[in-house]
């Protein structure tokens, strides 16, 4: 790894070491569960995931916009954001 970054003219990182924290950071930006992320990078402890996910500025700034959404309405099916259409026929 090491050799292939010094090819490149990359700065050294600790080899493979980067692979990892760079398959849980996508993992994670792409709203993998942690749960799976842990799963998949072979860790018997969940801090251990925490300490390798690390999120873009994007991602985090993504996460705050969740908040910006409207919540749907008591009713509303889907995520839309559109209220239910309303019936219109006279039948009373």
């Amino acid at each position: 790894m090491q050799r292939a970054q010094a090819r490149a003219g990359l700065p050294l990182t600790s080899g493979v070491h980067i692979l990892r924290h760079t398959f849980c950071s996508h993992l994670a930006m792409h709203g993998a569960p942690v749960r799976a992320i842990q799963e998949l990078a072979g860790h018997a402890d969940l801090s251990t995931t925490m300490r390798y996910m690390h999120l873009s500025p994007a991602s985090l700034n993504q996460a705050i916009r969740l908040l910006e959404q409207r919540p749907p309405l008591r009713g509303e099916k889907g995520e839309s954001g559109t209220p239910p259409q309303e019936n219109t026929s006279n039948s009373h």
